[in-house]
């Protein structure tokens, strides 16, 4: 089987060595509209993303790694769209609860914490050294950065950014699209589209759909 990684970039980096350490794949190569024809930590980029398409004969298996969450999840339905198998890709020093559900083009980083009854959506980053705790529900294209903290029950919406060392409290609420800055302490429901800064975690901004991240 052979694997295809859009994106060579740092994010690109982690999820190869992810995907070296499963050893599912017999070959894997990566797609990155800027860095055609290098080696990057010992694989090959042997295209533009927009190759993606003509080589669906030739590669079986492609995982997403865009650290922007909306373009992350544009590429992770192209590849649904052309019947690709898109992977979960979890490295061996997470700890994962027997009962939590990944679904497909997600990654899960080395030291993360899952812990039971959770569920983690499509096409998200859970990045080094998070901790999410029981009965949360974690929607598509959202990025948990490392060192974030996230308590029972909380529910984040699709494509929000958790940014680096956040904490959130049990029985959150977050919305959709949001973005909650590092380091802040989240102890209120959170609506959708919005910026939170402070501690505790204070709306600071109003964000717009078309604004990337």
């Amino acid at each position: 089987m052979k694997l295809l990684i859009l994106g060579a970039g740092g994010h690109g980096k982690v999820v190869s060595e992810i995907a070296l350490l499963m050893k599912k794949w017999d070959d894997i190569y990566f797609l990155d509209d800027n860095k055609v024809g290098q080696e990057i930590n010992g694989i090959k980029v042997i295209g533009t993303l927009d190759k993606i398409k003509e080589l669906r004969k030739e590669f079986t298996h492609a995982f997403v790694s865009i650290g922007d969450n909306m373009k992350r999840v544009e590429w992770f339905k192209y590849l649904e769209e052309m019947n690709y198998e898109i992977p979960v890709l979890i490295h061996p020093s997470s700890i994962i609860s027997n009962n939590v559900k990944i679904n497909k083009g997600t990654v899960i980083m080395p030291g993360s914490i899952i812990n039971t009854n959770t569920v983690i959506g499509k096409a998200c980053i859970i990045n080094t050294n998070a901790s999410i705790d029981h009965d949360c529900q974690i929607g598509d294209g959202v990025h948990i950065s490392p060192g974030v903290t996230i308590g029972g029950s909380v529910n984040i919406g699709d494509n929000t950014w958790v940014c680096i060392g956040a904490t959130i409290i049990n029985n959150i609420n977050i919305g959709k699209n949001c973005i909650i800055a590092a380091g802040s302490t989240v102890i209120r429901d959170v609506p959708d589209n919005v910026m939170i800064a402070g501690v505790p975690g204070e709306i600071k901004k109003i964000i717009k759909l078309n604004e990337t991240r």
